[in-house]
C-alpha cells in the first residue's frame, strides 16, 4: 500500500511549510483587496464590543480557522505516543520502527457489511480533504494543525451500522518488536478509545492521513488516526488498526486506567478542572526563538467548536460526563 496513494498527492504537489504559510499570507492578501470572503477561508465577523475577548475567526463549518498553524518541526517532535516512549521527544525517534505499509484495518460488530481491508480500499473513493484544527491537549497545552484525510463518517457508513450501533470503538497496533514502550505497563495495551455513533458519525470527525500535505508521520500517528477536535487529544487515538460497532459504552484506555481524572466523553470544558491542574486555560506550542510555548490562552468550551457540537450533549450534565 502507497501512503501516496491514500493521501492522493503527488510528490510534486508537496506543500513545504513555508510556501503553505505563504499560500495562507497570499490568500489573505487577496481577501482583504477585494473585501469578499474567499472559499475555504473563514467567513467575515462583525467587529466584537469594546469589552469583548477578540478571538481568532473561523468558517462556520469549524473545519478550518485563521489561527497560524504550528509548525511542522514541532508537531513532529513534541508528541504523546506511549507506544513509544512517555518522554515528548520520544516518539520521534523510536517511532522510526513503525511500518506502515501493508496496513489492514478490521471492521466489525453491529454492522451490515464487516471486513478486514487493506488502507486503499477503507478509504478508496473518498477525495482527501484539508481540516485545520486546533488540538488541546488534557495536558494543557495546544496546536493548529493543518490535517488531511476523509470524514470518518464517509468510512463508516460503507459498512451499513444497524440501530445495534449505539458506539464505535477503536483499537490502535500493540506489537513490541515495533513499539518500544509496550514493555512498560503504564496502559493495558493495546491502546483503546471510542466516540458515541452521534459524536462518530459528525461532520468535524475526521480521519487523518497527513498533515501539511504530506503523508502522517509514524509519531504522529501513521498511517490512520483519528481527529475530534472538541475534544482533549487523548480522544483522537492514532495507528487505528480495528474499528468496531458496538451496543455499550466501550472500555477505553485512559478512562480505565483512572476513571476519575479521564471521563469516556473528555469533552474539552474550561470549567471542568483536572483534578491536580486548571482546564481554564492553554499554552499554545509556539515556536518561535528559543520558546516552545507561547503565552497562555483561555480555553474555549468544545475547544471553540461549541457552535457545531454543543447540541450533541443538550440536557446532559457535562460535571457528570465529563
Amino acid at each position: 500500500m502507497s501512503l501516496r496513494s491514500v493521501l492522493a498527492v503527488p510528490d510534486s504537489a508537496v506543500t513545504d511549510e513555508t510556501v503553505y504559510h505563504a499560500r495562507r499570507r497570499l490568500l489573505g492578501a487577496f481577501a482583504g483587496a477585494s473585501l469578499l470572503p474567499l472559499a475555504g477561508c473563514a467567513e467575515a465577523e462583525p467587529p466584537p464590543p469594546s469589552n469583548a475577548t477578540v478571538m481568532p475567526a473561523q468558517a462556520k463549518s469549524g473545519f478550518r480557522t485563521d489561527e497560524t498553524p504550528t509548525r511542522y518541526e514541532d508537531i513532529t517532535s513534541y508528541n504523546n505516543f506511549y507506544e513509544f516512549g512517555t518522554d515528548k521527544g520520544d516518539p520521534s525517534k523510536a517511532a522510526k520502527t513503525l511500518k506502515t505499509s501493508p496496513w489492514n484495518v478490521a471492521v466489525s460488530g453491529e454492522c451490515a457489511k464487516p471486513g478486514t481491508l487493506a488502507l486503499d480500499d477503507l478509504l478508496r473513493g473518498i477525495t482527501p480533504t484539508e481540516r485545520i484544527y486546533r488540538l488541546r491537549c488534557v495536558e494543557g497545552w495546544s496546536m493548529v494543525i493543518p490535517w488531511l484525510g476523509v470524514p470518518l463518517a464517509d468510512v463508516l457508513g460503507r459498512f451499513e451500522p444497524t440501530s445495534k450501533a449505539k458506539y464505535v470503538a477503536f483499537t490502535t497496533l500493540a506489537d513490541p518488536a515495533q513499539m518500544p514502550g509496550l514493555r512498560f505497563r503504564s496502559i493495558d495495551w493495546p491502546y483503546r478509545e471510542g466516540l458515541r455513533i452521534d459524536e462518530a458519525m459528525h461532520p468535524l470527525t475526521f480521519l487523518a492521513t497527513g498533515l501539511y500535505g504530506k503523508p502522517l508521520p509514524q509519531q504522529n500517528g501513521a498511517p490512520l488516526r483519528l481527529v475530534v477536535p472538541w475534544k482533549y487529544g487523548f480522544k483522537s487515538i492514532k495507528s487505528i488498526v480495528e474499528i468496531r460497532f458496538v451496543e455499550r459504552m466501550p472500555a477505553t484506555a485512559w478512562n480505565q486506567l483512572q476513571p476519575s481524572e479521564y471521563g469516556f466523553y473528555s469533552n474539552v470544558n474550561p470549567d471542568v478542572d483536572h483534578p491536580r491542574w486548571s482546564q481554564k486555560t492553554e499554552r499554545r506550542i509556539a515556536g518561535t526563538g528559543n520558546r516552545l510555548f507561547a503565552d497562555r490562552i483561555p480555553t474555549l468550551p468544545f475547544n471553540g467548536y461549541g457552535e457545531q457540537v454543543a447540541a450533541l450533549y443538550s440536557g446532559m450534565d457535562l460535571r457528570k460526563w465529563y
